[in-house]
């Protein structure tokens, strides 16, 4: 089987052996690979389950590096040995030396049942960038099985810097004191358990998707604009744009140093809302500007309040870029208004990142990709049914699958600095 990123696959689809081998291709660099066995809280809680080229298996058997003929590393998995802590394992490749992952030529990796190729995830150093570690693919527990997820993203930094991800630690030689350091600032995730720590589990998930692409210290201003028309009445009802805002505010938090979030609301009017903040998040739709009972229900037009967002965002070219996230439930039909502004936003430091929400009919935002006459490729789509179909996690992978490209090409045009 062919696999592609980002899909997940039962194992006992692939394979038939209770013992099966997970093989690393790597042409163009040199790489340590590695796996990690993580709880279930992603962490490394137990470094004896940290296998790579100094600690070639774990105690119970259960994870032996191996040399396998044509490959750059494998190992040979009887997961029934794992112990029950054990809950993920991540497969990852760090390079040694000299480089970063873009010099890549080709990658595989390869899940043998026995002599028999079950399943190939391919890639290429064109996926990659500046990045000088990548995660694999991931085996988790699901259930009373297994499930294998083709992962493919960059990290920056090398094994150490995974080790440190995954919550381990890393012996290093003493260096001299440094002079005058900088004050120690808060920890985001200290400030959040204080002022609102129903976020904390939510901030550490977004922390994770930023690190696969390489986003830990961008700086970026964020918005976020609510579709109020009428049709929407459900999903506020629901629960489900608070939950969304919800989910939206940590990943602000670690992008923004200001600690806030703006957000802009839309039918007939755009509708300026307060910036949610940690303070100020808990029942937010409730009492924004009277609560979303207030100023929900017209019509949707949503170039009216896309040129608010670029007026806002765009009349300050040397801040930081923005990254917009427009929520919608569909009825989109103002295509070539819609298209003007996108083709005018892509002069300015600002990504769209479109999603559409129970709906149908979102016109022109699904034909992104192919929109034609921008300088960058400055926005994205994807649409879900329901919330609740996607897990925080993959919400976060979804969110910041395009953004990192953007900020490259627009780097390369001097649209961001």
């Amino acid at each position: 089987m062919e696999l592609t990123r980002g899909q997940r696959v039962p194992l006992p689809d692939l394979i038939r052996s209770t013992t099966f081998q997970v093989a690393v291709d790597l042409q163009g660099v040199a790489c340590d690979v590695s796996c990690f066995g993580l709880d279930a809280q992603g962490t490394l809680s137990d470094e004896r389950y940290l296998v790579f080229f100094n600690q070639p298996q774990t105690p119970c058997r259960g994870i032996e590096q191996i040399a396998l003929a044509g490959f750059v590393s494998g190992f040979t998995l009887i997961l029934a040995r794992l112990p029950t802590t054990i809950d993920r394992l991540v497969f990852v490749a760090a390079i040694d030396g000299p480089g970063v992952m873009r010099q890549l030529s080709t990658g595989r990796v390869v899940v043998f049942d026995g002599d028999r190729e079950a399943a190939t995830f391919a890639f290429q150093g064109t996926d990659f960038d500046q990045e000088r570690a990548l995660m694999l693919i991931e085996l988790y527990r699901k259930g009373d099985g297994w499930r294998l997820a083709t992962t493919g993203q960059g990290f920056n930094g090398g094994l150490d810097a995974l080790v440190r991800h995954f919550g381990g630690e890393v012996v290093e030689e003493a260096l001299p004191p440094i002079a005058s350091p900088p004050p120690a600032r808060l920890s985001l995730e200290k400030r959040i358990e204080q002022e609102a720590p129903h976020l904390l589990s939510l901030a550490k998930k977004a922390t994770v998707s930023l690190a696969k692409q390489g986003l830990q210290s961008t700086v970026a201003r964020v918005g976020l604009v609510l579709d109020a028309s009428g049709s929407m009445r459900e999903q506020y009802k629901r629960g489900r744009v608070q939950e969304l805002l919800d989910r939206v505010l940590p990943l602000a938090l670690h992008f923004d140093d200001d600690g806030s979030l703006d957000v802009w609301a839309f039918d007939r009017e755009p509708k300026p809302l307060p910036p949610a903040t940690t303070r100020n998040i808990q029942g937010y739709l409730d009492t924004a500007n009277g609560g979303w009972k207030k100023w929900y229900g017209g019509a949707n037009d949503e170039p009216k309040v896309m040129r608010a967002v670029i007026d806002h965002y765009g009349q300050h070219p040397a801040a930081p870029p923005a990254y917009v996230f427009f929520v919608s439930d569909g009825g989109v039909h103002q295509n070539r208004e819609i298209k003007a502004l996108m083709v005018e936003s892509a002069r300015y430091p600002i990504f769209w990142q479109f999603m559409g929400l129970g709906g149908r009919n979102y016109g022109i935002l699904e034909k992104l990709d192919t929109l034609e006459g921008r300088v960058v490729d400055n926005c994205g789509f994807f649409a879900v049914d329901d919330l609740h179909q996607l897990t925080e996690e993959q919400l976060y992978d979804r969110m910041l699958q395009e953004f990192p490209q953007w900020l490259r090409a627009a780097r390369t045009k001097g649209i961001v600095r």
